[in-house]
């Protein structure tokens, strides 16, 4: 069973650096608008802490997550909403801190967990590396709309291989909340990682191939960015059929987002910039790892 410490140590890293994003803007910053429409940078913060908290009920007190479920299925269209809307009427510093209790508290409770241990959600139930990456996962995506409003370039880092392997092991997954059956064969997915590494997943001789920066490839499965804005390459009808269906993330195929107009096609620039365009409004079930 492999050790989840180095995915439990880079959600933490991947959070810190948000925090850093947000610690020192004010009051006017907070109420900026997000690409999710009707979300400000307090309501992305919100949206992080509260499934933070939801995480931490499952690990340390399934009775109280239970609840928590049976709350969330007689809203299914709005709990998230409401949740974000709770966290983001908090003034900015008593936001920032729960956050900051909630996922530290997270960040414990992961790594004090036996070995082995499963943990109940809004899907399957997940094991410490799955809980983990899903928030990991979500927590670069929303930090990228928070980045997007704040007018903050950020540099991608090789803490993307958690949300690109999660992009790849979510594939029939995808396939399935499009009411598809996946294809019976692996794919191979080759990945250019930022620092130039390369991430390989599944056989070396697949027909079916999918190829680029891995950036690009995880921006393409939180749907942050338009495959035509890309520089990704499919190889084969169902390769090329993925892409249009790829997400991470649980709960029903989001709206995507439409593609960015510009003079340059995605295979001439270079490195992409870290959002495109409107991303999808959250989702109607907390961020959690398909198929594992």
């Amino acid at each position: 069973m492999a050790d989840p410490t180095p995915v439990i140590d880079d959600l933490r890293a991947e959070s810190d650096e948000l925090d850093l994003m947000v610690a020192e803007s004010s009051p006017e910053q907070w109420a900026l608008p997000t690409p999710a429409p009707g979300w400000t940078v307090a309501h992305q913060i919100a949206h992080l802490a509260w499934t933070d908290r939801s995480a931490l009920l499952a690990v340390t007190d399934t009775g109280a997550f239970q609840a928590l479920v049976e709350k969330a299925l007689a809203a299914l269209d709005s709990f998230v909403d409401e949740g974000a809307e709770e966290g983001a009427a908090l003034p900015p510093a008593d936001l920032l801190a729960a956050w900051r209790t909630g996922r530290t508290a997270l960040d414990e409770a992961l790594r004090a967990a036996p070995p082995g241990a499963r943990f109940p959600w809004y899907g399957p139930p997940m094991s410490v590396a799955s809980m983990a990456t899903a928030r990991l996962m979500e927590t670069w995506a929303h930090a990228g709309d928070v980045a997007e409003a704040l007018g903050v370039v950020r540099t991608p880092t090789d803490r993307l291989r958690h949300v690109a392997r999660l992009g790849v092991r979510t594939r029939d997954f995808a396939y399935g909340v499009h009411g598809l059956t996946p294809p019976a064969d692996e794919f191979r997915v080759e990945l250019t990682a930022p620092s130039g590494a390369l991430w390989a997943y599944g056989p070396e001789d697949a027909p079916q191939r999918v190829t680029g920066p891995a950036l690009d490839f995880c921006l393409l499965v939180t749907q942050r960015a338009h495959r035509a804005d890309l520089a990704l390459t499919a190889v084969g009808p169902d390769a090329d059929r993925w892409l249009d269906l790829a997400q991470a993330f649980a709960g029903p195929p989001g709206p995507g987002r439409p593609p960015r107009h510009h003079d340059n096609p995605p295979e001439d620039r270079g490195s992409p910039p870290e959002h495109h365009g409107n991303p999808p409004k959250p989702h109607g079930r907390p961020s959690q790892e398909a198929g594992r």
